[in-house]
């Protein structure tokens, strides 16, 4: 089965009623692997851009940030246990980030850093001085109420307007989560098994060791 496959099951059995696909490279290729795949409503929006980053690619789908409604807003290269999609919708928290506080260390990571029930830090790198009671990994998955999706897209909007486009869409996810007009809660997802794949040997890591431990949960 397919990560597309995965997401699109993973979404139906949480209720979530309408999908925003932004594509690029080989879309075709995406588009076939939809078919006869169960999922929600799905829109498949191509995004010419693509090659400039995932800051375009996030403000290229705007308008499904400003469609009123709750928004989920995902990393489509994850293979995850379905119950870190669960807790994420079901969070108590209208806004909410995910942490895994069981990761490797170094640059790849993007670090989320809390202190007491606020946000200080969403980077790969995390610099000297910022106080944290707790650390751990982001999945890559966000929820946002209508207002403060409404946020994020200005926020990107303002990063193509000012030619920081190249930036990655994580930067303006951390200037939401510091800024003082919205409060994001942060559910710990740690014990889960999931795994960003973003290189051959993530994909071998996913074959043999993660995908077991989803099956035996």
């Amino acid at each position: 089965m397919t990560l597309l496959e995965r997401h699109c099951r993973n979404l139906a059995a949480c209720g979530v009623d309408n999908l925003t696909l932004c594509v690029g490279h080989e879309a075709a290729q995406v588009a076939e692997a939809l078919r006869g795949v169960s999922r929600p409503a799905t829109l498949l929006h191509y995004n010419p851009l693509y090659t400039l980053g995932s800051s375009v690619s996030l403000w290229s789908v705007r308008q499904t940030l400003l469609c009123g409604d709750d928004v989920l807003v995902m990393d489509a290269d994850v293979l995850y246990h379905p119950h870190i999609l669960h807790r994420l919708v079901e969070s108590a928290h209208r806004n909410c980030y995910l942490m895994d506080r069981d990761f490797a260390p170094g640059d790849e990571p993007v670090k989320l850093c809390v202190a007491g029930e606020r946000i200080v830090e969403f980077r790969k790198r995390v610099a000297d001085g910022v106080h944290f009671d707790r650390i751990g990994e982001s999945v890559g998955f966000f929820k946002f109420d209508a207002a403060t999706a409404l946020l994020l897209a200005r926020l990107i909007d303002q990063y193509v307007a000012d030619g920081r486009r190249e930036q990655p869409h994580e930067e303006a996810l951390r200037d939401l989560a510091l800024s003082k007009e919205v409060a994001i809660g942060v559910e710990d997802v740690t014990g889960l098994p999931w795994l960003e794949i973003d290189f051959p040997e993530d994909l071998i890591r996913a074959e043999q060791q993660v995908l077991p431990l989803i099956h035996e949960r």
